[in-house]
């Protein structure tokens, strides 16, 4: 179950929050990027700044509260500004799965490696003993930050995506340690 009073987290570069009202323009604009429409497998297939802030009081407030559903912004850990989405889904047991993707305008910062350390903290104090994600066999620059963050590929399979489309993707699993290694905080 998660656990909302835990949040934010944060490292000099990056916060997760809960997604908030103010961040729905930058989501909505993060959305049309074709990178995030390839590769995110986002549950619409479009989105307005109205839309995302009936998503955040329909679906992701709920979800925080019940502790099966985070909706999390990535945001800038000086500015508070809207950088990318993390979610934490499919929270079953001790474990649960987790997605991203980037505002185009800020890749290759490294965001998305802080994110993910932060969320497998997160996750572990919220008594989570394991993390998965998927990703497209193409979409490289997720595999490579997945590995890089502690993710094992445990394999291929055909399955439905958050989109509700079925494809082919890689399986991967993060197990979460009672006790930090020094290599989470790289």
């Amino acid at each position: 179950m998660l656990d909302s009073s835990l949040l934010p987290v944060q490292d000099d570069q990056v916060r997760l929050r809960p997604l908030h009202p103010r961040d729905a323009a930058a989501y909505a604009e993060g959305t049309k990027d074709p990178g995030v429409q390839e590769y995110a497998h986002l549950p619409h297939p479009e989105y307005t700044p109205e839309s995302v802030r009936q998503m955040i009081k329909h679906d992701a407030e709920p979800g925080l509260q019940r502790g099966d559903l985070a909706v999390l912004s990535i945001a800038d850990a000086v500015t508070d500004r809207f950088v990318g989405s993390l979610v934490i889904f499919d929270v079953r047991g001790h474990k649960a799965e987790v997605g991203f993707w980037i505002h185009p305008a800020y890749r290759g910062r490294g965001i998305t490696a802080s994110a993910l350390r932060l969320v497998a903290r997160y996750a572990r104090d919220c008594g989570l003993r394991e993390l998965t994600a998927k990703t497209l066999p193409a979409n490289i620059a997720s595999q490579r930050v997945l590995e890089a963050t502690g993710f094992i590929l445990h394999g291929r399979k055909l399955d439905t995506a958050p989109s509700g489309h079925r494809a082919e993707l890689l399986a991967y699993a993060r197990p979460l340690s009672e006790k930090p290694t020094w290599t989470e905080f790289l």
